[in-house]
């Protein structure tokens, strides 16, 4: 890790892929942002999202949700604390981490804090195999509900290019999404690497999406499809990367973290209250 701030002199925690819900994993956030604050832990954790979930952005109109279907399919919503549109979370395709840490240790410039909690995820993927780097230019918005196919931003998409691997190339494929949202005390970073790119389950969850699955794959792009590597090996290089970053040591939820954010999950992220809120709100 870089000598920023106290981080390279702060305990740190791994927390190896974990399953819950998406109202448990966003509860779960918040949880380990409260530990770091009050001088507990800073955390690190790898989880996947059992069942999928639509993972819906602060700001975003419900009226872009596809509820029957997602009824139907049995895909859970819940809503993020990060801006940006909806992602689909499945427990394959998709492997999700966060970085929780206070707000004192981290630079106070966005961008910075971005560059520092992005070197383990563009770490991870060198060790996969996998060419991806920040994106060196926005390809223009193609559908804004869904994050995938909004504008690419370089603070913090991280692409594949074309056949040079160009970062900057009309062709460069979106990988990995990674935001932050910083609380009076904490910063919590988290973000989803593609393991395996399923564009129709992806669009399915959106109303009348007006973009197709092939327009869908020319953005976006899947581990599987640059390296010849298991998902569970994914999974091993992303808490290895991490690990070894935070030089955290191998951790897990205390008993009391577990019940706040269960509690959290039932009171917060799994009403409508929260979940269907109108944009502004």
């Amino acid at each position: 890790m870089d000598e920023t701030g106290d981080l390279a002199d702060s305990e740190w925690r791994l927390v190896r892929e974990e399953a819950h819900s998406g109202p448990m994993n966003m509860a779960l956030d918040e949880v380990a942002a409260e530990a770091a604050a009050s001088g507990g832990p800073r955390t690190v954790r790898v989880y996947r999202w059992e069942p999928s979930t639509l993972s819906l952005g602060y700001r975003q109109d419900p009226d872009t949700v596809d509820w029957e279907h997602c009824a139907d399919a049995g895909v859970t919503v819940t809503r993020r604390q990060t801006g940006g549109g909806g992602i689909y979370h499945d427990a394959f395709g998709d492997i999700s981490y966060s970085i929780v840490a206070p707000k004192a240790e981290l630079p106070g410039s966005l961008m910075d804090a971005y560059a520092l909690l992005c070197e383990p995820v563009l770490e991870a993927f060198e060790r996969m195999g996998v060419p991806a780097q920040f994106a060196e230019s926005e390809r223009p918005e193609l559908y804004s509900p869904a994050c995938y196919l909004r504008e690419l931003h370089p603070a913090h998409d991280v692409v594949v290019g074309g056949p040079e691997a160009d970062a900057g190339s009309d062709d460069a494929r979106k990988i990995s999404g990674n935001a932050q949202y910083r609380r009076k005390d904490a910063v919590i970073q988290h973000g989803s690497l593609t393991y395996t790119v399923d564009a129709e389950a992806h669009l399915a969850v959106f109303d009348e999406p007006t973009a197709t699955p092939a327009e869908f794959r020319d953005r976006v792009t899947g581990i599987e499809d640059h390296a010849d590597v298991t998902r569970a090996e994914a999974v091993a290089h992303l808490e290895s990367a991490l690990g070894d970053w935070a030089d955290a040591g191998e951790g897990s939820w205390t008993d009391g973290e577990l019940e706040r954010a269960r509690e959290r999950a039932a009171e917060k992220y799994e009403t409508d209250e929260w979940t269907r809120r109108r944009p502004n709100a």
